[in-house]
């Protein structure tokens, strides 16, 4: 079975802006998938050029093997959205939208009215449904356009900041609507700003920023890329910052009586750490250690990107400049010579 999404140095550019830079992606069938990036990433620009929204400019996007241009329908069929904008026909009640909203994928219209009915009830406001889209609450609003893309069935659920701006009550009854959706075999890709959101639903994430992956792991897998923090208490003052000879130590700090040791690895280096204090003449009390979060990991990576564009960006001025230099020399030779 091909993958639910398949992208190839897929590209879109709206003039200057290259909001799409050669995107390579797979999000395996079934899988629960997390795309993370900033603002201006292109997370959304990539999503609406699954679902026909956008045109790329380049590149190829498959949605469970059709590829998003020429096999549209097909594409689109198998696409359930729920977009970060309330983008809803407001003048009519949410039930007959979701009818609406069927009958434009060629469904018949009792069975429009049968999903319609479902769908509102799994999300829990089944008795709005006579309810115009305008005079729900916001969580409702949410809770809605999820009913909307689940209408008509779909293999792929894409959600743009689905939990964006709800409580936290709100928010888990989300989580567990989804988890339950994917449970039973349908494909979630997953916007967000809520790292803990990613952390606690996904099998997978992508990093993408400025356009192109960054990379693609579990969040166990990112968070084992980023840094523990072991603290370690001593009995009394400890001076200069002790050397300790381990390679998955990164740095030491001292502050009064706690010594801080950053470590690739720290519950691996306690042993280690602890042997080298007391030969050295400290005596550890207790020990704590903070593990790398996803947020963290994701700011380290997209700040490493942002500094190699900067870099590459340096060495481009400077070739540019040393050309300029030559030509500038060229030119006085020259006439010089002329002379």
């Amino acid at each position: 079975m091909p993958p639910a999404i398949r992208v190839e140095s897929l590209e879109k550019d709206y003039g200057d802006v290259q909001a799409l830079d050669g995107l390579d992606l797979t999000v395996p069938e079934g899988s629960f998938f997390g795309l993370l990036g900033p603002n201006g990433a292109g997370k959304t620009t990539f999503i609406n050029v699954l679902v026909g929204l956008v045109r790329k400019t380049g590149g190829r996007a498959e949605v469970f093997g059709n590829d998003v241009v020429e096999d549209y329908q097909s594409a689109r069929d198998a696409i359930g959205l729920a977009p970060q904008e309330f983008n809803v026909d407001r003048f009519f009640p949410i039930e007959e939208v979701l009818h609406h909203k069927a009958g434009y994928h060629g469904l018949p219209e009792a069975e429009a009215e049968e999903r319609a009915a479902e769908a509102l009830k799994r999300v829990g406001i089944y008795d709005k449904r006579d309810v115009r889209f305008d005079w729900l609450s916001g969580g409702m609003k949410r809770r809605f356009m999820l009913a909307r893309a689940l209408v008509t069935d779909p293999d792929l659920l894409i959600l743009d900041e689905p939990t964006a701006g709800v409580d936290v009550e709100l928010r888990h009854d989300l989580w567990e609507v989804i988890t339950d959706l994917n449970d039973e075999g349908t494909t979630i890709l997953l916007t967000t700003h809520y790292i803990e959101e990613a952390e606690r639903l996904c099998d997978e994430v992508a990093i993408i920023d400025s356009g192109q992956k960054v990379t693609v792991a579990t969040p166990d897998e990112l968070t084992e890329k980023g840094s523990d923090t072991l603290t370690v208490y001593c009995e009394s003052e400890v001076g200069d910052a002790p050397v300790l000879d381990d390679e998955r130590i990164e740095g030491v700090t001292v502050e009064g009586d706690t010594i801080r040791v950053r470590a690739t690895s720290a519950s691996e280096v306690v042993p280690s750490v602890l042997r080298q204090l007391e030969a050295a003449g400290h005596t550890p009390l207790d020990i704590d250690i903070e593990r790398t979060s996803l947020e963290e990991v994701f700011v380290d990576l997209t700040r490493r990107d942002e500094d190699a564009s900067d870099d590459a960006a340096d060495v481009s001025d400077e070739a540019s400049d040393e050309e300029t230099d030559d030509t500038g020399t060229d030119e006085r030779v020259t006439a010089e010579a002329s002379r």
